[in-house]
Order: structure tokens, then sequence, then C-alpha cells
């Protein structure tokens, strides 16, 4: 496979990368772009993943380039990165106890039309075991909710708080993998 660009700079999303065996270069994505909630969830974060991919595209036309965007959402409300630890607590405390969505979304651009492209929007439910105040503030001062959405990573700390899954352990990650092999293969791009 000819070696793809990732418009990301997420380390789990290289991680995956890595584990696809798919040769890679980060070129993470500098646009700011903000979910739309006035389309349903799964085409707006498909959107997100879409921008991300062809602003790297433009500046890389004969590249094959991944972009990918990961939303949590609870209630119908988008559980972004928190922007401090209060927010990082209030997030995780909304998951309690609960069942939330995550939605990981991907977009590939082909070589030679970095205006064109494909991509899909993959779900997963997790449930959340009770937490205590305790549990969350032992795990907000460890740091690693603050660049994940929902405010909590799986591959870390984080799987001490989910009682299952229903869907793909590596979309709640940040990139669904075995769905993004099998799109790369049927897209032309391997």
């Amino acid at each position: 496979m000819e070696e793809v660009i990732l418009a990301s700079a997420s380390p789990r999303r290289q991680e995956i990368l890595k584990l696809l065996d798919i040769p890679f270069t980060v070129l993470p994505s500098t646009d700011e772009c903000q979910v739309d909630t006035s389309l349903p969830i799964s085409e707006a974060v498909l959107k997100v993943a879409q921008k991300k991919a062809e602003g790297i595209a433009k500046l890389h036309p004969n590249r094959t380039v991944i972009g990918a965007d990961t939303v949590v959402t609870v209630n119908g409300q988008i559980l972004g990165k928190p922007k401090d630890e209060r927010q990082a607590a209030e997030m995780l405390g909304m998951l309690s106890g609960r069942v939330h969505r995550v939605y990981t979304a991907v977009w590939v651009c082909k070589p030679g039309h970095p205006d064109r492209g494909g991509g899909f929007t993959d779900a997963a439910k997790v449930d959340f075991y009770p937490l205590t105040r305790e549990e969350i503030n032992d795990y907000i001062a460890t740091g690693e909710p603050m660049d994940k959405s929902g405010g909590y990573g799986i591959q870390g700390r984080g799987l001490r708080f989910i009682r299952s899954i229903c869907g793909d352990f590596y979309t709640v990650m940040g990139l669904p993998g075995a769905r993004l092999w099998r799109f790369l293969k049927n897209y032309d791009c391997a």
C-alpha cells in the first residue's frame, strides 16, 4: 500500500494505522471545524472529517489523504474535548452510569482529486459504570481527559469506567480500523 497522509496529530489514530500496516505521514489539519448541529450527527461529523482531509489534500494533491473526527453524544448533546478540568468533570458526570454514543467519521481524498473523495461514519454505544466524585477527580488529575472527546480515553485509564461496548472498540478509540482498511481497498487507494 502506498503511503497516505493522516490529517490528524492523534497518537491513537497513528497507532491504529500502524496496526493496519498502512504507511503514513502525519500532516495535521489546522482547520478549526465545528460540528454543524443542524445536521444529523453522523452527517455532521463526516463533514468535519471531509473538511480536514480536503484542506490537506489541496496542499498535497497527488497523495491519498485521510481525515477523521470523533464526537461523543449523550441524550443528543455533543460532548467535544473539555476546555478545562471543570468541564471534564461535568462531562464525566453526564456519562456516569449511562449509555452514550461515539461517532467517528473518516474521509479519504484520492490522489489527483483533492476536491473529491468518499467516507463513512461509524458509531458505537458505550455503557459507563456509575462513577464517584473521587474517581472522576482522580482521573482528571492524570490529565488524560483533556484532549479527548467526551473527556475520556478508552485505551487509557478511562477503561476503568467501561461496563460494555456495542460496536467497534477502535471507533471509540478514534479510527474504525477494519472498516477503514476495507474502505481503502475498495476505494482503489490500496
